[in-house]
């Protein structure tokens, strides 16, 4: 049987939106959360003690990656992953199942598991569930995730049925291999653009009994309404006593939409990749900090924002270090856009507590 370590402790009055404790191993994550994502075991352009300064409840590494380097053998000598990066706050493993999909020209699936050939020095591996489960213990993430088949949005039904039908059977294996008790274990509902589909996956998923649920293969090509369409229809068939997880998302409007739909969790590079190129998060819209405009501009990032970038450092400057190429500059709009992220979240926590309603403006 899975184990219950989530608590509703607010529902909003006009949506399915709700305020949770997520009890993990490493700390209690209060939901809906933003998880920013640290593929090589670390969020890029920022260190570990600034993401805990700003607010950061959890983080998300990269199964496939780590497997390849550092490796197993530097990950288990050091006692798991929050020792190697000297993170002991709660962490999310993905699977790898992603970068079976956006990494395909190296990959060849089967119904036994993946043979991919390493994007770093060509070796050939293979990845099977029971493997992916493995490394996740080793690695000894608070949560970690079901091997799945991720294919584009756009795949043809035939091919969507049978990645989804492989994901259930992935997920049967990992059920079946998974042992470690501190460690929650989320299975991942599949199923594209159709709506049967959607609903066969989640009946069979849910029937597994896992700790949480993610809602995977969207945000990968598809519009934002068909990804509120498969919302709809796949929420409200999870069970509501655990987590849910769409994996992927992370600009504010897709963000509140999913929460309006009952979804706790999210993840996505968005915040730091922006920030590498110059694009800081605002409440009025992105903001290109290259473009010349801002080159006598005193004004903070955002007027509504109090994070440490904005209350001491122009868009001037930013746009300055910019220009120069400063390594300064991603990482001070990194600070900023995962503020930005959290400062969201909480506002839509303190909205639902307060019965006020997610209808009201969220900043």
């Amino acid at each position: 049987m899975s184990r219950s370590r989530f608590e509703v402790i607010a529902e909003d009055k006009y949506s399915r939106a709700r305020c949770g404790k997520l009890a993990l191993t490493h700390g209690v994550v209060q939901t809906p959360v933003f998880m920013p994502v640290g593929t090589n075991g670390t969020v890029k352009s920022i260190e570990q003690g600034k993401l805990k300064e700003i607010g950061v409840q959890i983080i998300l590494t990269n199964t496939y990656h780590l497997y390849l380097r550092p490796g197993m053998e530097v990950i288990k000598h050091f006692g798991g992953i929050h020792n190697f990066m000297n993170w002991h706050f709660p962490i999310l493993t993905d699977s790898g199942g992603f970068q079976v999909f956006s990494l395909g020209r190296l990959n060849k699936v089967t119904d036994e598991g993946v043979e991919f050939k390493s994007h770093i020095d060509g070796s050939r591996h293979f990845l099977t569930p029971d493997k992916a489960m493995e490394v996740q213990m080793m690695l000894g993430s608070d949560i970690a995730m079901a091997f799945d088949e991720c294919i584009d949005a756009n795949s043809d039904y035939i091919t969507t049925a049978n990645a989804a039908n492989r994901t259930y059977k992935w997920a049967k294996r990992c059920k079946k291999t998974h042992n470690l008790d501190d460690q929650m274990l989320f299975g991942i509902v599949q199923g594209g653009i159709y709506e049967d589909l959607r609903i066969k996956s989640a009946e069979e998923i849910t029937a597994l009994d896992f700790d949480g649920y993610a809602i995977g293969g969207l945000s990968v090509g598809e519009t934002k309404e068909v990804t509120y369409s498969m919302l709809d229809i796949v929420v409200p068939l999870l069970p509501k006593d655990k987590p849910v997880y769409l994996m992927g998302v992370g600009t504010p409007d897709m963000i509140m939409e999913a929460v309006k739909r009952g979804v706790d969790m999210f993840d996505c590079v968005l915040p730091t990749r922006l920030a590498r190129h110059a694009m800081a998060m605002t409440s009025e819209g992105n903001l290109r900090l290259r473009n010349a405009e801002f080159q006598f501009d005193k004004a903070s990032l955002d007027p509504n924002c109090d994070c440490y970038v904005c209350k001491n450092y122009s868009r001037a400057y930013i746009h300055h270090l910019f220009k120069c190429n400063e390594v300064l500059g991603m990482m001070l709009l990194t600070i900023h856009n995962i503020y930005f992220l959290l400062d969201l979240m909480k506002n839509i926590r303190e909205k639902i507590k307060s019965g006020v309603g997610l209808m009201s403006n969220v900043r």
